[in-house]
């Protein structure tokens, strides 16, 4: 009986910034062909690419090899979730009707006998107003369209320029993480679940909360690290150990 589940975030594939683990996405690979036949759930908590759109007739032919093992992952029984982040919120049906991989903004699930609530995290803290801003306009429906129209492989260019630069911004950025306990807090109340899991800030850690745990995997960007929960207790664990 599959016992384990798994959750991730932020591995940002797509791009090798200073100080990222060389060959990350293969490690990632292999880190989902180790858990086949003994994982019930695998969650990525947003931030799987570090930049992703669809178009009808084209997919990013760099990432193949994740492709076949999510499938084979889902093949084996292990239902596997992705989360819109900041950085791929715009997900169509590629993921569920080609890979069986249900993709959400958020998500709450039944494990081992858990309420787990999930969510990437951008624009729940405080003091992350201008952040909220600019994701109005990216979704704003015109300027969906208007990139739609740019060949794809001007859209990446372009998106992993802004990528770059935001990056940089964010480098000097302090994060409050009392805003998202304090927010995971109030979410643990409104949907009655014993688990928040966070992503987008790329801190790892367990913190108890007057209304239940709140948690972070950190990210597979620069530590490889993942959540890992057995009889419904959590733990942190890293991949390259």
């Amino acid at each position: 009986m599959n016992s384990s589940a798994y959750f991730i975030s932020d591995a940002h594939l797509g791009v090798n910034p200073p100080g990222s683990v060389p060959n990350r996405e293969q490690a990632l690979v292999h880190f989902m062909e180790s858990i086949k036949g003994k994982a019930s759930h695998l969650v990525i908590v947003g931030d799987l690419f570090e930049f992703w759109y669809e178009y009808n007739d084209y997919v990013c032919r760099n990432h193949m090899d994740l492709f076949f093992a999510m499938r084979e992952l889902v093949k084996s029984g292990c239902e596997v979730h992705l989360l819109q982040g900041n950085h791929d919120f715009a997900y169509g049906d590629f993921f569920p009707k080609s890979l069986g991989v249900l993709t959400h903004k958020e998500l709450k699930l039944d494990i081992q006998g858990k309420k787990v609530y999930f969510r990437h995290g951008d624009g729940v803290a405080k003091s992350d107003f201008g952040y909220r801003l600019f994701r109005r306009v990216l979704d704003f429906p015109l300027n969906r369209f208007l990139f739609r129209q740019l060949h794809p492989d001007w859209g990446m260019a372009l998106a992993r320029f802004v990528g770059r630069n935001s990056r940089k911004v964010g480098e000097s950025r302090i994060i409050k993480m009392e805003e998202y306990l304090h927010w995971a807090n109030c979410m643990l109340e409104k949907t009655g679940c014993s688990y928040c899991i966070l992503g987008h800030h790329h801190i790892s850690g367990i913190w108890n909360v007057e209304n239940g745990t709140v948690a972070s995997a950190g990210d597979w960007m620069k530590k490889l690290t993942y959540l890992r929960m057995e009889a419904g207790e959590l733990d942190i664990l890293n991949f390259n150990d």
